[in-house]
């Protein structure tokens, strides 16, 4: 009989642990920085298992957080009802607010602005996640 070769298996071992940032630390960072814009008013962040709000002005929470979740909900019946496919953004514009609303992954953003700011150079930080 032949003798057989017996194959080495070699495991790469890791002497520093990798870091792995998941989607919702990447956009919370990117909102963090965009809140630092020139008028930019706050965000909303919310997916299945939270939600985060950071607004300027904290006594108008609730009035933001209904207005992001029925622009959010309205824009999807619409949708469905003319057969217009996926919503990949909503810009609510106001007479003084934009509200810039868009699904990334499994994340509702809704990001609120004086009615001025450059919803392109928000748009491409937030993309950027």
């Amino acid at each position: 009989m032949g003798k057989k070769k017996r194959g080495t298996q070699e495991a790469a071992t890791m002497t520093e642990p990798v870091a792995v940032e998941s989607t919702v630390d990447n956009l919370r960072g990117n909102l963090e920085e965009i809140k630092t814009y020139e008028g930019v008013i706050g965000y909303i962040l919310r997916n299945s298992t939270s939600a985060t709000i950071d607004l300027k002005d904290p006594t108008k929470i609730i009035d933001y957080a209904i207005l992001s979740s029925s622009s959010v909900d309205a824009s999807q019946e619409l949708s469905e009802l003319f057969d217009l496919g996926d919503v990949k953004k909503i810009i609510l514009e106001g007479k003084e607010v934009k509200i810039l609303s868009l699904t990334i992954d499994e994340n509702k953003v809704s990001i609120f602005t004086e009615k001025n700011v450059d919803q392109e150079k928000i748009l491409k930080r937030i993309r950027s996640t």
